[in-house]
């Protein structure tokens, strides 16, 4: 697969502070690439470097070929939304993003059809007229994704694009994410890690300026799944012995915060093997149960990437 964005050997410092350490990874055309990390990370300096505003001790980045260093020779092609955006507080919405697309080399008419069609996805075509400092945060949050929708970008930086949103507006922009894979590369940096999990197809993950994974999700998810089993009773010494011996169980444990009499169980599948097929792990798991008179209340997945996240981090240790 073509990549859309190069990341190679990228170094930058802030005084005493590594802020990124030799940071290397691709970015797939067309994918969703979802980046984390936690607070002071790099996520943010990161993309500053890649949208050149930042100027990168060592390394280099590339956009669709192109040393993001000659930033103009991307003009139409890369479109960035910073995490905190800015806008003229005292002009109205639609002309601040009309007279961006004039900038770009569109008509008056054609900016301003392109606008309200944008403002109309992202939910604000009824505030097309109101001035930016009448906003909310939430309005302004998606002002900034609708210009950075704007044109026909190939690939488009998102910095927290749903930070500040409530749980509806978070899924229609998430939604409109979908929907222009088709045609763009998105990269997606955000703290919210069932966002990305249900997000992106790539992840990358930063902690302290270094970079600690880098993969598919799919690639998390078959290395080590979870699920969450509620159960009738309590198994028996045997019993759980029996369970673990089937094939794509590696793992079974009682979850924590559970009562005796009604016990709660996390489930960890082997899915690294491909002859382990998800379905008949499960399928199983559950005539096994039924074998031992024990009835699954319940069967929920729990969350791989979280786990994934935490461990490569060494945040799970610290939550012990």
């Amino acid at each position: 697969m073509t990549n859309a964005v190069g990341i190679d050997g990228i170094r930058k410092r802030f005084g005493r502070v590594q802020a990124l350490q030799s940071v290397s990874f691709e970015v797939p055309q067309h994918s969703i690439f979802g980046l984390l990390g936690p607070n002071g990370a790099g996520k943010t300096t990161l993309f500053s470097v890649v949208a050149n505003f930042l100027k990168a001790d060592a390394g280099r980045a590339e956009v669709l070929g192109i040393d993001t260093r000659n930033i103009h020779l991307l003009q139409g092609r890369l479109n960035i939304l910073p995490q905190d955006a800015r806008f003229q507080q005292n002009v109205p919405i639609l002309d601040q993003l009309v007279f961006f697309r004039e900038l770009e080399g569109s008509t008056r008419s054609q900016a301003q059809d392109e606008v309200r069609h944008t403002l109309k996805q992202v939910g604000l075509e009824s505030y097309a007229k109101r001035r930016v400092g009448t906003l909310s945060h939430g309005m302004i949050k998606r002002l900034g994704i609708a210009q950075a929708f704007l044109g026909n970008p190939e690939v488009i930086l998102l910095d927290e694009p749903t930070s500040g949103l409530d749980p509806a507006n978070a899924r229609q922009i998430r939604d409109l994410i979908k929907q222009l894979q088709e045609r763009t590369t998105i990269v997606v940096s955000s703290h919210n890690l069932a966002e990305i999990q249900e997000l992106c197809d790539h992840v990358a993950i930063l902690d302290h300026g270094k970079l600690v994974f880098d993969g598919t999700v799919e690639e998390i998810n078959r290395a080590d799944c979870d699920y969450h089993l509620s159960l009738s009773r309590a198994l028996l010494d045997g019993e759980f012995e029996q369970i673990t011996s089937l094939a794509g169980i590696r793992h079974l444990k009682i979850a924590t915060a559970t009562t005796p009499s009604s016990p709660d169980y996390i489930v960890t599948l082997d899915l690294s093997d491909n002859e382990h097929d998800l379905d008949a792990i499960i399928s199983n798991l559950l005539v096994t149960l039924l074998a031992l008179n024990v009835t699954p209340r319940t069967l929920s997945r729990g969350r791989s990437l979280e786990k994934h996240f935490l461990e490569v981090t060494g945040a799970a240790n610290q939550t012990e």
